[in-house]
């Protein structure tokens, strides 16, 4: 059986720098983040509010081993976006990301 579960927060305005994407490098403004976690991976993209395309944070998708975990790394990127910490929340220690939120 497949355990998955998502999230998704509209309203996250970027500190200084923005957050940076696979896609198109550094984003900034007002954006919403959706992680969705399957089978112990969770995956993490922003887009701005409103629009239709999805950027991957780098380092996504990260080992996750519980869907609680999954909830509380999106809250992370959510902070970590928030603050400017571009080289944060995918990358915490415990994380196998290698780059930034």
């Amino acid at each position: 059986m497949t355990s998955w579960a998502s999230w998704t927060t509209s309203g996250v305005f970027t500190g200084a720098g923005g957050v940076r994407t696979v896609e198109v490098g550094p984003i900034s403004g007002d954006l919403t983040v959706h992680t969705t976690w399957i089978d112990g991976q969770a995956e993490v993209a922003v887009q701005f509010t409103g629009a239709l395309d999805w950027f991957t944070l780098p380092g996504s998708p990260v080992p996750c081993p519980s869907q609680e975990e999954s909830r509380s790394l999106h809250q992370a990127v959510i902070d970590a976006i928030r603050l400017g910490a571009t080289e944060t929340a995918l990358s915490a220690p415990g994380r196998r990301g290698s780059a930034s939120a």
